[in-house]
């Protein structure tokens, strides 16, 4: 598997949360939006939910992926403190991205990226998916949709001065 655009999605993240996290000032959330704490815990309990779907497929086990543990707001904390705040939510997520990149680059065939997986994905509280998808497309969302749009999500926490 080309794992190139995981990889840049990866890296783009990480340089949007660093961006933030160096500003010193964001502006607020809209009122129910995640802050910058969140949305990086967020990413990372993603991350390893999509490890363990890889992990679990490659060992031929059965498997599911659902993202309603990731939209918890009691679980987001959790794993904030846990991680010590962004530093380490940023090295976890880097972390993180170095396994499931290594895993999809010499651990996952082709007909394992072809396994059809029971996939359940939510936001803001509206189902996008509820239907098998293949492993590589659970990936690829990852890297196409999910990753890039929390980076944006990221950099619209910056006073517009800041952005550019």
């Amino acid at each position: 598997m080309d794992i190139t655009p995981l990889q840049k999605a990866i890296h783009e993240l990480l340089d949007s949360a660093a961006m933030v996290a160096d500003s010193g000032e964001t502006v607020a959330s809209p009122d129910g939006e995640w802050n910058a704490d969140q949305i990086l815990a967020h990413v990372s309990v993603v991350t390893a939910t999509t490890i363990t779907t890889v992990a679990a497929v490659a060992s031929g086990a059965n498997s599911t992926y659902d993202n309603r543990i990731a939209l918890d707001t009691w679980t987001l904390g959790r794993v904030v403190a846990h991680a010590g705040g962004q530093a380490g939510l940023r090295e976890r997520i880097r972390d993180q991205g170095d396994a499931l990149c290594a895993l999809c680059a010499m651990g996952v065939s082709e007909t394992e990226l072809d396994t059809q997986v029971p996939t359940l994905l939510l936001s803001n509280d509206t189902v996008m998916v509820d239907q098998l998808l293949p492993l590589r497309d659970i990936i690829g969302g990852l890297a196409d949709v999910e990753l890039p749009n929390h980076a944006k999500q990221l950099r619209s926490l910056l006073p517009r001065a800041a952005e550019h």
